[in-house]
């Protein structure tokens, strides 16, 4: 398929997910308002900026607790819902995806279009005030079933070819590049704390959708070492890195290999990634490092792609056409 056919799927997979990503952490952090101690809403603020790796407004983000000064909730959720200056909020997010659907839409079902469009176009209009004054973790919550309908609709009508595990490949590579940095933004915002509260952790295992399988495996006292241990190895529970990293070579194996051996050198970038959680993340002695280098690999995996099927040179284009991507 053309290039940039590939890459726009492969964004719209991205975005829509990270958009659902933090409309789920959002969700559960302004649920958190209503009945939580002050020390919970500000570990939850902090382990969302941590992960996105991004500075609140107004405030500064460190290790020490006695250096934090955090902007009001308000703030801070309009921040990550309709910052325009914000790469990773939910409105740029959506739009992003939504302006990659509209040039695909020779490549997607009319039935994706028709869901996606309507969504952002409720979407559209709304501002932080219009969804603060009534329950705004319904407004999350609502939107996170939206995205998860569009998923839903591109598995029962989309056609699967490679446009189809382009936009698979996006999705997961972007969810497990989150999850990642979701666990090692956990990590940092309780650097410093002698005991992990319980509470932080059950927020944790709820983005996760982990609470059932934890107690199930390991009863009702929840530890720092077993939260992090299934929310990475798990490989039945789906939302787990592991299973991000199968679902990424899933779609690898069925993508054709490129005008270079692309393929082959992803994959194996992502049986390193797999490898690093599986084997050495649970036992890591430096958990932050551990993550770092997953998170490196996450990255390197995706440079592969853009470099070998998006932006490759043109002479490479010339002397590899059957391979389909041109």
């Amino acid at each position: 398929m053309l290039a940039r056919n590939a890459q726009a799927l492969y964004w719209l997979g991205r975005y829509l997910e990270r958009a659902d990503h933090v409309c789920r952490v959002l969700q559960l952090q302004v649920a958190a308002l209503v009945d939580k101690p002050v020390d919970e809403i500000e570990f939850g603020w902090r382990r969302i900026y941590f992960g996105l790796k991004r500075l609140p407004p107004g405030g500064l983000l460190s290790h020490s607790r006695d250096e934090l000064t955090l902007a009001d909730s308000f703030t801070l959720a309009g921040d990550l819902t309709f910052e325009p200056s914000n790469p990773d909020s939910l409105r740029n997010c959506f739009d992003m995806a939504r302006e990659n659907a509209r040039q695909m839409r020779h490549c997607i079902s009319t039935e994706m279009w028709l869901s996606l469009n309507r969504s952002y176009l409720e979407f559209k209009p709304l501002d932080l005030p219009d969804i603060w004054k009534s329950s705004p973790e319904e407004f999350y919550a609502d939107a996170t079933r939206d995205f998860r309908a569009f998923f839903g609709i591109a598995e029962a009508t989309m056609y699967r070819d490679e446009g189809w595990h382009f936009l698979s490949l996006g999705r997961m590579i972007e969810r497990t590049q989150l999850s990642i940095s979701l666990l090692a933004g956990h990590d940092a915002a309780a650097e410093g704390d002698q005991d992990t509260r319980e509470s932080d952790l059950v927020s944790l295992l709820r983005i996760f959708h982990a609470m059932e399988i934890y107690t199930r495996k390991a009863g009702s006292e929840f530890t720092h070492d077993e939260a992090f241990a299934i929310l990475a190895t798990d490989e039945f529970l789906p939302s787990s890195v592991i299973a991000s990293c199968e679902a990424v070579a899933a779609c690898l194996s069925r993508i054709d290999p490129g005008p270079e051996p692309v393929c082959s050198k992803a994959l194996r970038s992502a049986g390193r990634l797999r490898s690093l959680v599986a084997n050495e993340l649970p036992d890591a002695e430096d958990q932050s490092a551990a993550l770092a280098e997953a998170e490196a690999e996450c990255r390197s995996l995706h440079d592969i792609l853009h470099a070998g099927y998006f932006e490759y040179p043109a002479e490479s284009a010339r002397n590899d056409q059957s391979t389909g991507f041109m």
